[in-house]
């Protein structure tokens, strides 16, 4: 495996449009893969609703139960 530094050596020696390209397919997969994350995200919520075991209440409800978790871990 390369390193970071091995990398950025690699793409410095592209040429200007090659080094274009990288960062146009490199933007584009972090954009496909931020898009993978959120559907997860969201079947993750529907399997919750539809099992029961979604949380539900106002902002201010849940907002105390979240905190109230992270007063416990401390």
């Amino acid at each position: 495996m390369m390193t970071l530094q091995e990398i950025i050596d690699q793409v410095e020696s592209l040429s200007v449009e090659d080094q274009d390209q990288f960062f146009e397919f490199i933007r584009k997969r972090r954009i496909e893969n931020r898009r993978a994350e959120i559907l997860a995200n969201a079947q993750e919520v529907f399997r919750a609703v539809e099992t029961g075991t979604a949380m539900r209440g106002t902002f201010e409800e849940l907002k105390s139960y979240l905190l109230e978790d992270e007063e416990e871990s401390f």
